[in-house]
């Protein structure tokens, strides 16, 4: 990644708590290879009053970073092809930029080996699918991002 992207990004991300306030809603990146898991945790977030951008895959998550305004919160698929969650969760924190970001990964894996990779690669919190409209919630207001 180039040093003007970086700054770039850096420069938009500044006052986040100031950025936040002048924003109405907050912003979700859902990264989900399986069109239809994407289209339910996406409906999840919007019950929530949560815009939403969507990515099939870590690579395409990572070019949308670089295209949108600053997310509040990522989910993130373990599985998918191109690049997988794990990776993209390990090439986001190599960017201290995105320190600050909340990344919750959403998988079929259930063995605690799994959650205790994610967690090592960055994830904040780790949902099992599948997954309902209440975990989720549960989860973001685990977060600070949602008043419960």
């Amino acid at each position: 990644m180039s040093l003007s992207l970086v700054d770039d990004l850096a420069d938009r991300l500044g006052d986040r708590q100031l950025w936040l306030r002048e924003r109405d809603l907050m912003l979700a990146l859902v990264v989900e290879d399986s069109k239809t898991i994407r289209m339910i945790l996406c409906e999840y977030l919007r019950k929530m009053n949560i815009e939403v951008v969507e990515a099939a895959n870590g690579r395409e998550a990572l070019e949308r970073l670089k295209e949108m305004s600053p997310p509040d919160l990522v989910l993130v698929d373990w599985n998918m092809p191109v690049m997988s969650g794990i990776d993209f969760i390990r090439a986001v924190r190599e960017l201290n930029i995105y320190d600050p970001l909340p990344l919750i990964m959403v998988t079929t894996n259930s063995e605690s080996e799994h959650v205790g990779i994610a967690m090592e690669a960055g994830a904040n919190l780790y949902i099992q699918k599948p997954c309902t409209l209440d975990t989720l919630r549960e989860k973001i207001e685990q977060l600070g991002l949602l008043e419960t």
